[in-house]
């Protein structure tokens, strides 16, 4: 069972009040509650203290409501079981993807899920790339979308969504789910079969410690955190009975309950020493050997060449006893491939067995011979997934929106998306996808190159060509500085490509544009410090528009460009308490004018997903994630060989 974690929605590949007395006077944070990051000072408080009521003083006034707890997997293969394939495994294995068509053929008959075990080669390993090594095996200090590849693998969690985005808890973990009435409480009944890998049961104790350790502001973990200041408290009643108070009847309260949780008998103590959970030599040997709660555990890393995870007998297995869905696969080797044309000729030599095709030239020119279809074939599906350029609003170049609108009207649209993207993608022109329930409700007009247009905006922001040099300057703060900045992106080729295309474009209107390549994790660290000028990026969708306030909110920590609007921050907070969802998409749609105005972003275009598998593969199925993070993802998928 995977954890596809709600908040950890950006892509750079290019990715979720109450009873209050007898208080002690400090929250009871894992490693206590002092400065942040060697810091003497207090630190805001995450977590306020609490006395959770009685068990039974709650049930005599709650009324509960059951919410969905199932298998997913088992799920789809009923669904499945109620249609038949366009056309035969040998048909589809024979077809070229070359239309639309073709696609749908092969996703019919390549896309099902195994009837049963029996189908799946229980002994296969797969080969899996990733664009870019992951930086932590420690689930709660997942940042990337790398690391919810594989800590969502190894790592243990009470809730997850599926294809349509609605959230459900995994019946291999969960016996019960309930919300009350009122909205101010989940409660969550879990299944007394599960281990951690070192053989200590997994219980309701280490869910409550999680959810501490994670509201601890000593411990830097700020992805996983987002949105759980909402939750007031989570309370283990007992080692499988477990209370979440809420601090308000939010519509959103349901995408914080998932969380990534870890072994309170490895970290309880550990954690008051060394809050980093990375620095210390105790810290770094559960780096290299962590203790697992999912269906994997990790066997080997290799920095910056591979990850490899075996199957967890005692993830399926429970005292001689299947009390689970065995894994599809033995083992899962990632192999860390950062550049993507190396990438694509180990898919077609059987090094890796599975890509997602960063560059558009792969689907359209590189992939379309008999090399490639001998071993593997391709499928398209949907996934949210828009790409930009971000405009930092807090350096002297963006923070007026007469500028940012004219770098917009400066962009060349038809190269980049047709020259470039080779006409694969669909512009985009909106913060929420027009298939969203958030999306627009009547279609927007494009932006398209202007020049003329882009040029007359900067020169009402006050930034002109005085001394003929060609670069437009003005003077700020008595002294005169020239339009001249720079823009990262990931180093691949693409992107540098399209940030090419935007500096050609305006050195044409007087404005000095450098490109710079930067490596994944420095360009991660850069953004979330705020030291960049302008950058070239992208973000996967999340399960429900308002994980949006992670980048638009005032002061929130993926708002890389630093935008601030009083309006949107209020907007924001009115649609979290709006339980109606036609209403909530409403606000959404409101931030969505507010931002197309103001133009933080330049919008650029959609990417769906397009992938390479192997002939041996079978099951992958598509989302608004992708094929990967929903449920079940990557569990449907097994091999036949």
């Amino acid at each position: 069972m995977r954890f596809p974690r709600f908040h950890l929605h950006f892509t750079f590949l290019l990715t979720l009040v109450l009873l209050t007395s007898g208080c002690p006077t400090k929250p009871d944070y894992p490693g206590g509650s002092g400065g942040t990051d060697g810091e003497s000072e207090e630190p805001t408080v995450l977590l306020e203290p609490f006395d959770a009521p009685p068990l039974e003083e709650l049930e005599a006034k709650v009324e509960w409501e059951d919410r969905p707890v199932y298998n997913a997997l088992e799920r789809v293969r009923e669904e499945q079981a109620k249609t038949k394939p366009l056309v035969s495994v040998e048909e589809a294995l024979k077809l070229k993807n070359n239309s639309d068509e073709d696609n749908e053929k092969i996703l019919s008959a390549l896309g099902r899920v195994a009837s049963d075990e029996s189908d799946a080669n229980e002994d296969a390993e797969i080969n899996r790339l990733l664009p870019a090594d992951i930086k932590s095996t420690n689930p709660v200090m997942t940042s990337s979308t790398y690391e919810v590849d594989v800590n969502g693998l190894t790592g243990f969690g009470l809730f997850t969504f599926d294809d349509k985005m609605q959230p459900f808890a995994p019946s291999d973990v969960v016996v019960s789910w309930q919300t009350s009435k009122d909205k101010l409480y989940d409660k969550v009944v879990m299944r007394d079969d599960l281990v951690w890998s070192d053989g200590k049961p997994i219980t309701a104790h280490d869910v409550e410690f999680s959810f501490k350790l994670i509201m601890n502001p000593k411990v830097p973990i700020p992805a996983v955190r987002t949105g759980m200041e909402t939750i007031r408290w989570i309370e283990a009643y007992d080692d499988h009975t477990l209370i979440y108070f809420h601090r308000d009847p939010l519509a959103t309260n349901v995408w914080n309950l998932n969380f990534p949780v870890i072994p309170k008998h490895i970290y309880e103590k550990s954690v008051e020493e060394d809050p980093t959970l990375a620095d210390s030599d105790y810290h770094q040997k559960f780096e290299q050997n962590p203790v697992c709660g999912g269906p994997y555990k990790l066997v080997k890393r290799l920095k910056g060449r591979e990850v490899l995870l075996e199957r967890r007998e005692d993830w399926y297995m429970h005292k001689g006893k299947q009390v689970r869905s065995k894994p599809q696969f033995k083992t899962i080797r990632f192999r860390v491939i950062e550049d993507a044309n190396t990438a694509l000729l180990a898919l077609k030599g059987g090094d890796i067995e599975e890509m997602e095709f960063a560059q558009p030239e792969q689907w359209t020119d590189q992939t379309t011979d008999d090399d490639f279809y001998k071993h593997n074939t391709k499928v398209r599906g949907v996934q949210w997934v828009y790409y930009y350029f971000g405009w930092n609003n807090a350096t002297p170049y963006f923070s007026d929106a007469r500028v940012r609108q004219a770098m917009s009207h400066a962009v060349d649209y038809d190269h980049i998306l047709n020259t470039l993207c080779y006409g694969l993608y669909e512009q985009s022109s909106s913060e929420y996808h027009k298939d969203s329930w958030a999306g627009p409700k009547e279609p927007r007009d494009f932006y398209k190159q202007n020049l003329a247009k882009a040029e007359e905006l900067l020169e009402e922001a006050g930034w002109v060509d005085n001394d003929g040099d060609g670069i437009r300057e003005k003077e700020i703060n008595g002294k005169k500085v020239k339009f001249e900045f720079s823009i990262m992106c990931f180093n691949q080729q693409l992107r540098v490509d399209i940030c090419t295309s935007l500096k050609e474009s305006l050195d044409r209107i007087g404005v000095s544009c450098t490109v710079q390549p930067t490596e994944f994790t420095v360009m991660q660290e850069r953004s979330r410090e705020g030291k960049f000028q302008a950058q070239f990026g992208g973000w996967g969708t999340g399960t429900d528009p308002y994980t949006t306030e992670n980048l638009w909110k005032t002061g929130e920590n993926r708002n890389y460009v630093r935008f601030s609007d009083p309006k949107v921050d209020e907007l924001f907070a009115n649609a979290k308490v709006e339980l109606d969802q036609d209403k909530r998409g409403d606000y959404y749609r409101k931030i969505d004018d507010i931002l197309w105005e103001a133009q933080p972003y330049t919008w650029l275009y959609y990417r769906s997903a397009f992938y390479g598998f192997n002939k041996d593969l079978r099951g992958y199925g598509f989302s608004p994630r992708g094929p990967y993070s929903y449920s079940p993802g990557f569990d449907s998928i097994y091999s036949a060989q």
